[in-house]
């Protein structure tokens, strides 16, 4: 008995086994199936990693050949321009002088009530290359309620050793006398100088802007003009008038070709005027001076010429009139009328009745 206990044991035990083994599959199979869903994840995430440096590497390259073409502008070089403009150039002795060009650009503090009244407060001149020419703080005569820091970058501090208005503007004078003045608006920091400059020798590039088409906008500003021409980023706070007017300067290089086409002619009058600070309106003026002058001349030519003689002609020489005009009553005319001027030289001199 205790055998077939034992045997049978096992029959109960297989029996349950197989029961198992129905339900084992079943397991496998959901546990197959996990384990291969997240290995194909695996792969498709491990296939899907490669794009992105291709991507990359077509993104950088477009960018690459736009500063290839962006690198001459115009004959000009405008990573250099870019350097220009925030000082980043070396000069030499020859490229620091004043030139023929000079770009001007000026800053400007608050007077009066609530500060609502713009005055001079720093001046700066650079020249072709950038090369700073002049660089003085003014001190206004009235008193500074708003300095504009964060605009004009102007501090109460810089008007400790600021130089009195006239001194300035004397030295800008004679800076700009003879050259071709730049300036973005500059006729707005000529009038904060009290100054004037022939229209022949001033580039406003505001102006010239608007007027070649380069901008939509007649009165763009600086800022967005340097951005949108040279990709620079300038008066992003605190204003520089030494790097606006390297700006002012690095735009006009780029256009300079272009614009001088459509550009008064400098001549010797206009130099000439701007050695007495005229102004360039009075081009007219010297057209009518020149024609008032004209019959002034010929008045002198007649002076220099024949001298008056009684009875007309010329003294010495034959009138060519030979008889006396009468009246009916034999009376002799008091003047007699001459119908002819020079007669043959040998000729018989007339007689005069009077």
């Amino acid at each position: 008995m205790p055998k077939n206990s034992n045997q049978s044991e096992p029959k109960a035990a297989s029996s349950n086994w197989l029961a198992l083994q129905k339900t084992l599959p079943k397991a496998r199979k959901r546990d197959s199936s996990s384990h291969e869903s997240p290995r194909k994840r695996r792969k498709f995430e491990h296939s899907c990693s490669p794009p992105p440096p291709d991507i990359a590497v077509k993104v950088s390259a477009p960018k690459s050949t736009l500063d290839d073409a962006d690198t001459i502008k115009n004959g000009e070089s405008v990573p250099a321009l870019r350097k220009m403009i925030f000082g980043h150039v070396e000069y030499s002795d020859l490229q620091r002088q004043p030139g023929k060009y000079l770009a001007l650009d000026c800053e400007m503090v608050g007077v009066g009530p609530e500060g609502a009244e713009s005055v001079l407060a720093r001046v700066s001149l650079v020249n072709f290359h950038g090369a700073v020419q002049l660089d003085e703080f003014v001190r206004p005569r009235e008193r500074v309620v708003d300095y504009r820091t964060e605009f004009s970058g102007v501090r109460a501090g810089d008007m400790v050793n600021a130089k009195p208005f006239p001194a300035v503007q004397s030295l800008v004078a004679a800076l700009i006398k003879d050259r071709v003045l730049i300036g973005h608006a500059v006729h707005n920091d000529l009038k904060a100088l009290l100054l004037s400059h022939p229209h022949t020798a001033t580039r406003d590039t505001q102006y010239y802007a608007g007027k070649s088409g380069v901008v939509k906008s007649k009165r763009i500003a600086l800022r967005k003009l340097v951005q949108q021409e040279l990709g620079a980023t300038i008066q992003g706070g605190e204003h520089s008038s030494v790097t606006d007017a390297r700006a002012t300067m690095a735009v006009y290089r780029l256009h300079r070709k272009e614009w001088e086409k459509s550009a008064p002619r400098m001549s010797v009058t206009a130099s000439s005027k701007s050695k007495r600070a005229e102004d360039p309106d009075e081009d007219g003026d010297d057209a009518d001076s020149d024609a008032d002058e004209q019959p002034r001349t010929k008045t002198k030519i007649k002076a220099k010429g024949d001298v008056a003689f009684p009875g007309g002609g010329r003294k010495g020489v034959s009138s060519g009139l030979g008889t006396v005009v009468k009246r009916g009553n034999g009376a002799s005319d008091n003047a007699n009328t001459v119908r002819g001027r020079g007669g043959g030289g040998g000729g018989r001199k007339g007689s005069i009745v009077i």
